[in-house]
């Protein structure tokens, strides 16, 4: 007999309404949270480094693009030499007179989708000049809106005197008049005097910390108010290059930055739907920089060097040569990683600690962790017949790292999967092979994200620790920073978190994106030329970084993780204790379509009081989205709830809506 519908509703209120008593172990604290346990990982993908946090201006501002000129355009007498004062960056240009009085001899550079200059505030240009056949002569320098229908396109401009026959480096500031994104800066040879210039550079002078090769102001404070327990650079696939030339040598990184050579991105060629060809690395944001943020953060540096395989998507077959490194010939690819390590924590007057002393940081930078690869992985008789190719490397990093640094740990990976038979391969030999962690990546749809709560409560926990170096939820047709997916990947930390003893490290990625030059998203942080926004993901990983504690609390319901299980009506929960402020910190997640009554029962508590809460919800649409012109859109709101005293434990009682992500600060 079918139930009348007063009947089927009333039931469906009473199965929302059920009071889900969630029991929290407030005295017998766990595991401690590792410091470093949520974290910022950094590729320069979407115009993450040049073009974005890296703050300079000028695209390609030493001419050495296999295009010398992308990124100019040139008028008058403009001739490429191969006479640079720079070794590793050889190019310049001649800016001769054009011999009559109305030609001009003029370099014009877009910068990367044009150049965001505000109104009022100082820009540095600077430029490596001589003049080659002595005296002096002068360069006017300008900042224009070529879109303007007034009489005059300069925003701003300022002379350059320049003088002798030996390179010089050459400052002046320029304020413009007002904020425009799309500017160019124009550089005005002299009309009777021939001019060589080279490394034609412009940058706000406000970057963060005020350093002049500086980062952009904005995107850098978005990152340390993260509040990052550590943070993993260069990449990425870029760690390992389409092939070993185009691979990220830290080496070519550091030193003047006039003097690092460029290196092509691979990302600009991988996706044909987002093609840039002129995407390259001026290595401009290089390891020093790398650290140098890392200690501003106060979180610890990963880096993550190659060990001899190339990009093993695009390369998959490793016996073909050329493509990797052969076994036997790792000796300069160990030696690198040697003197990584000495360039971050040998003595200043060691070869490498030298050259980070003369950059202006004679101490130390305290590097504790090093990751060895990125998403490599063995063949197995099916797949390939190959061997192990990544791990019979690693092997060897391994050995001589340990020999000469025993202190350091050392981070493998399970390759590019979550789970399958590369995965399977692979984990047990990064045991075998006694690494610190591992690092995991997984990119893995709604289904997945829920269904995954339990995902480290079975591993194994006399094994190397985790490090979820890589993940995000990819909606199904969906793939973009939309308030669901992040939700999910909200309810996915409550499992990573209840299991601090096993996974040490975790990391969303990717980072950055530039509105006009993404190739990869969702990403946590986008901007244009002048504004940012944080996405939705951005805020689940600043409430979890800020709200970690130092202890993780047992959270069970009916005796149970809280992880999206049968009869848990999609809730997933987690529980830690903050010995520094002696605080209860308890994290819920409801990922039903329908509000849910919980019960937090505070065993070992029994005074009451007020919980202070942090609130992620979205009345809208599950696939809205923060943007440049509503960045506020979805963000946390703080609230209070009540907690009541009791005889055998305090209770909090709440309504948590549907979507939402809720977490409560109780004093003990």
């Amino acid at each position: 007999m079918r139930k009348p519908l007063f009947v089927l509703a009333l039931a469906a209120s009473l199965s929302a309404q059920a009071q889900h008593v969630l029991d929290v172990q407030t005295q017998k604290l766990g595991a401690p949270v590792q410091s470093t346990m949520y974290g910022i990982f950094f590729e320069d993908i979407n115009y993450a480094a040049d073009g974005g946090l890296y703050a300079e201006l000028v695209m390609n501002r030493s001419f050495e693009y296999p295009n010398h000129f992308a990124g100019w355009d040139i008028s008058g007498k403009v001739m490429l030499l191969s006479d640079s004062p720079f070794d590793k960056n050889p190019n310049c240009l001649r800016l001769a007179p054009s011999g009559h009085s109305d030609k001009h001899t003029m370099i014009e550079n877009h910068g990367f989708f044009g150049m965001g200059v505000k109104g009022g505030e100082e820009y540095r240009f600077s430029v490596w000049a001589r003049v080659p056949g002595g005296g002096s002569a002068k360069l006017w320098v300008d900042l224009v809106d070529n879109a303007t229908m007034g009489d005059d396109q300069k925003l701003g401009n300022v002379g350059v005197d320049v003088s002798g026959k030996e390179w010089k480096k050459y400052t002046a500031i320029i304020k413009p008049r007002r904020t425009f994104d799309k500017a160019h800066l124009r550089v005005w040879g002299d009309s009777k005097v021939t001019v060589d210039v080279d490394h034609v550079s412009l940058f706000p002078v406000k970057t963060w910390k005020g350093r002049e090769n500086g980062m952009r102001q904005d995107l850098a404070q978005a990152l340390f108010d993260m509040h990052p327990g550590v943070f993993r650079f260069p990449g990425g696939c870029i760690v390992e290059g389409t092939d070993l030339e185009t691979r990220y040598n830290w080496k070519n990184s550091v030193g003047p930055v006039e003097n690092r050579p460029l290196n092509e991105n691979r990302w600009h060629y991988t996706f044909t739907s987002r093609y840039f060809p002129n995407y390259y690395q001026s290595y401009g944001l290089g390891f020093f920089e790398f650290f140098q943020l890392c200690e501003d953060f106060g979180c610890e540096p990963l880096p993550v060097i190659s060990c001899g395989l190339s990009c093993q998507f695009q390369n998959p077959d490793p016996t073909k040569p050329g493509v990797h490194v052969p076994v036997d010939q790792l000796d300069d690819y160990i030696q690198d990683a040697l003197d990584l390590v000495e360039f971050a924590n040998g003595p200043a007057d060691s070869k490498w600690g030298k050259v980070r002393a003369d950059m202006g940081h004679p101490e130390p930078f305290n590097l504790k962790y090093l990751g060895v690869g990125n998403e490599q992985w063995d063949y197995d008789e099916k797949h390939g017949g190959y061997g192990p190719v990544f791990t019979e490397r690693l092997k060897k990093f391994n050995d001589a790292l340990r020999a000469k640094y025993p202190a350091l740990k050392l981070i493998g990976t399970t390759g590019p999967n979550s789970e399958g038979w590369d995965f399977d391969l692979l984990q047990p030999r990064m045991k075998e092979l006694k690494v610190d962690l591992y690092d995991e990546h997984y990119y893995r749809n709604e289904e997945w994200f829920l269904s995954h709560g339990l995902r480290y409560d079975s591993y194994d926990r006399k094994g190397p620790r985790v490090f979820a170096g890589e993940y995000a939820c990819h909606g199904k047709g969906k793939k973009w920073n939309h308030f669901e997916t992040s939700l999910y990947e909200a309810a996915h930390m409550t499992g990573i978190e209840r299991n601090a003893d096993l996974v040490h490290m975790a990391t969303y990625a990717p980072l950055f994106a530039h509105v006009e030059g993404w190739q990869w998203r969702p990403d946590a942080i986008w901007y244009d030329n002048l504004r940012s926004f944080k996405s939705v993901s951005y805020y689940v990983q600043q409430m979890f970084a800020m709200n970690k504690g130092t202890n993780v609390l047992s959270l069970t319901m009916n005796k149970k993780p809280v992880a999206g299980q049968d009869g848990q009506d999609g809730l997933f929960a987690s529980s830690v204790y903050d010995s520094t402020t002696g605080e209860v910190i308890i994290k819920v997640v409801n990922t039903s379509k329908e509000k849910q009554a919980i019960t937090l029962n505070l065993l070992g508590m029994k005074n009451g009081g007020t919980a202070q809460t942090l609130t992620l919800h979205h009345d809208g649409s599950l696939d809205d989205e923060n943007t440049l012109d509503q960045p506020d859109k979805i963000c946390p709101v703080s609230g209070t709830a009540n907690v009541t005293a009791g005889k055998k434990a305090a209770t909090l009682e709440d309504q948590v809506p549907a979507m939402t992500f809720r977490l409560y600060r109780i004093k003990k």
